[in-house]
């Protein structure tokens, strides 16, 4: 092991190092921002009245649907 030994460090840690010292509140903004959209519990109330309301597909989407055809046989 040479006398003078110093461990590596990339240019990206070195960045983000100089980065947080000149702003150290960047840290906690980034984790407000998380807060802000990620970190929220589900309203699940809302979401089965979501689910209920939901209104199901046609088969194929493109089709007009005609509901005075659909009791007659063809």
């Amino acid at each position: 092991m040479p006398l003078f030994w110093k461990p590596y460090k990339s240019e990206v840690t070195s960045f983000i190092e100089e980065l947080k010292a000149k702003k150290p509140t960047l840290e906690a903004e980034q984790r407000a921002g998380r807060a802000l959209l990620w970190d929220q519990h589900p309203d699940r109330a809302a979401q089965a009245e979501w689910r209920e309301a939901r209104v199901p597909q046609q088969p194929y989407v493109y089709q007009t649907r005609n509901d005075s055809a659909a009791g007659r046989d063809a």
